[in-house]
């Protein structure tokens, strides 16, 4: 288990390999698609982001309402490819981890060759073990998209998979190969 404390640099994510399991504990932030399109909207714009993404990870999620006394409600990954068209202006500005479910498309692994990044798989299904993880939590932009608000969460001892590393190798096309064997 490799220990990752966030934020990360670039140097951290390169020693990275797809397969890999890592243990993250600091700082995340939560987006999904509606966020994305707002985030992309700001720089299009010129305008400063709501945090700086600079070594930074992205959590694709949208959690369930928080039970009383909890910090966040049930905190399952979404479907990654939902936000591949809104990725690659945030690697451009130093977002080093995007962490959801199912693949990603060509052009984002490229980008994340090209920008030192890498893609870690949290496992659908797995939301209240997830947000067991999660020791804090608090809205920091968008909140009128109610779960698609963008978080700012702390975990602690979150683990997952490389699925796609820096260099783009990818655990969805060599697991396939590997088990064709």
């Amino acid at each position: 288990m490799i220990k990752l404390n966030m934020p990360v640099t670039r140097e951290d994510v390169e020693n990275l390999k797809s397969g890999d399991m890592v243990s993250i504990s600091g700082v995340l932030y939560t987006a999904r698609d509606a966020a994305h399109k707002r985030l992309i909207e700001c720089l299009e714009n010129g305008k400063e982001l709501p945090f700086d993404v600079d070594g930074q990870g992205i959590y694709y999620v949208g959690p369930s309402p928080t039970k009383e006394g909890g910090v966040i409600g049930s905190a399952g990954p979404t479907s990654s490819y939902r936000m591949d068209d809104l990725t690659i202006p945030l690697l451009e500005k130093g977002l080093k981890i995007m962490i959801g479910k199912g693949k990603r498309g060509d052009n984002v692994i490229e980008g994340m060759k090209k920008y030192g990044a890498v893609y870690l798989a949290a496992i659908g299904g797995a939301g209240a073990y997830i947000s067991n993880k999660i020791k804090s939590c608090e809205i920091i932009a968008y909140d009128d998209l109610g779960a698609e608000a963008i978080r700012r969460i702390e975990v602690e001892d979150l683990q997952l998979t490389v699925a796609i590393d820096s260099k783009g190798n990818n655990i969805y096309e060599t697991g396939r190969k590997e088990y064709q064997r």
